[in-house]
């Protein structure tokens, strides 16, 4: 890299902010911008990360010691193609790095799923962190059963959160409008539904172990959708955090419920094919 080389990096999330700290140790003498849409940085740190889990954001204060390396500037509240345009950038800068990230979520392309009641994580996540997009958003909690469609840890958090005593979700920074709902809600039953089996689910073991601690919460799953077959039990073997799971799930089979009036039942093998609409909902 060319002595005091100017960088652009759009997006201030995780993926901006190592940039950064590759472009700072490379050695080379270089001045970055971070350019983000939001008045705020830290992307996923911030905005993705269930407000329970504190630990995980302390990643935010490597990034603030990265902000505050005199090579690195902050730009909030900037969105590209709007306030500025990629010509804009070629003027200015020598190399451009874009870290935008993933910007919505994925659809399941089943009939029904535009439904009222039919939510994405993305939308659910970003209201219960207060992320500016979501806000005005407003999730039905009236109801006392809510599926929840996924096998990995963003399914995991949004069951948590659901089911969590909201006088300990008062402890953590969740969004007041999103605390204020659930102080409300009626959910006392989340079932997480896999579409492959146990040996795919791509939980980590602390999240899934985590409901066996929880007050309140029973943490089921059938022992039955837990057998398998010789494929995904090689495909565990070499797998740690996969058997871990396993060892997990299989205590939930096989514990009985606890005194809680909150479950958690966890799911494979299960594809929904349609949501169907019943009592206008």
């Amino acid at each position: 890299m060319s002595a005091g080389t100017r960088v652009a990096i759009i997006g201030a999330g995780p993926a901006g902010f190592f940039a950064a700290e590759a472009l700072l140790k490379s050695g080379d003498p270089v001045a970055i911008d971070l350019i983000n849409r939001l008045p705020a940085p830290y992307g996923l740190v911030r905005d993705g990360v269930a407000p329970d889990h504190q630990a995980i954001k302390s990643v935010a204060r490597v990034y603030a010691r990265i902000l505050a390396r005199e090579e690195v500037r902050y730009f909030g509240n900037v969105t590209l193609g709007e306030d500025l345009s990629v010509d804009d950038l070629r003027a200015c800068y020598d190399q451009i790095v874009y870290a935008v990230g993933a910007q919505s979520d994925r659809h399941l392309g089943i009939p029904g799923e535009d439904l009222e009641g039919s939510h994405a994580a993305f939308d659910f996540v970003g209201w219960y962190n207060a992320h500016p997009d979501f806000r005005g958003r407003r999730f039905d909690l009236g109801c006392e059963h809510v599926v929840v469609v996924g096998n990995g840890n963003v399914a995991i958090d949004v069951a948590r959160i659901l089911l969590h005593s909201p006088a300990r979700l008062a402890t953590t920074d969740i969004a007041d409008h999103a605390l204020a709902a659930l102080r409300e809600s009626r959910v006392r039953r989340v079932t997480v539904l896999g579409r492959r089996g146990p040996a795919q689910a791509s939980f980590t073991n602390p999240e899934l172990r985590e409901f066996g601690r929880l007050e309140g919460i029973s943490a089921v799953a059938d022992g039955s959708e837990l057998e398998l077959d010789a494929v995904s039990q090689a495909a565990i073997e070499d797998d740690a955090v996969k058997t871990r799971n396993m060892a997990t799930l299989r205590g939930y089979a096989e514990s009985a419920p606890g005194d809680g009036d909150r479950v958690v039942r966890f799911r494979f093998f299960v594809s929904p094919l349609e949501f169907v609409e019943e009592g206008g909902r």
